[in-house]
């Protein structure tokens, strides 16, 4: 009965472990009207997939704003994706039918932020991952891409200009 109880053990152990090494590796976040502004830094080598933005409630909509090195001294920031709305109210703002929500990809480095809607709740769904193929070449690692070669379906040969055998009238006019 011990040996049983080990090999349990032992193989609980293992999917256990095997459940933690390959998670989910996205994050969600729900931020209320009354939360500070979520900040999520990406860094240079690093990218952040976000993969669902929603809104429930609210008069005005939610953005993804994000700021790159330069602009953080000077705050320039752009928006690049707004909050698909989810609440079916009847008034006068009103959606009856579900939004379609967008995906986007930021290369780091870059400073994200997503202010409070007051009276909303917002739910965003991301991951970070680092970027390992930043060298180009199709493969990872930062090497140098391989040159693809063009073929020819003429190789070598140039058009020469030829006489025109037939002669053609001339016009009298």
């Amino acid at each position: 009965m011990k040996m049983l109880a080990m090999r349990c053990l032992v193989a609980l152990t293992l999917l256990g472990a095997v459940t933690v090494a390959f998670g989910n590796p996205f994050k969600s976040k729900i931020i209320s009207g009354d939360d500070p502004v979520l900040e999520i830094i990406v860094p240079g080598d690093h990218f952040m997939k976000i993969a669902n933005f929603t809104q429930d409630g609210g008069t005005d909509r939610a953005v993804v704003e994000v700021t790159l090195p330069g602009d953080m001294e000077n705050g320039g920031t752009t928006n690049v994706l707004t909050a698909a709305r989810i609440d079916f109210s009847t008034g006068s703002n009103a959606v009856n039918f579900p939004e379609i929500t967008n995906r986007v990809t930021i290369a780091g480095p870059a400073r994200v932020r997503i202010r409070p809607i007051v009276g909303a709740k917002l739910f965003i769904t991301y991951k970070k991952d680092r970027d390992e193929g930043s060298g180009g070449g199709g493969g990872g690692g930062g090497g140098t891409p391989s040159p693809i070669p063009i073929f020819s379906p003429t190789p070598g040969a140039t058009p020469t200009p030829t006489s025109n055998p037939f002669i053609s009238p001339t016009p009298i006019g």
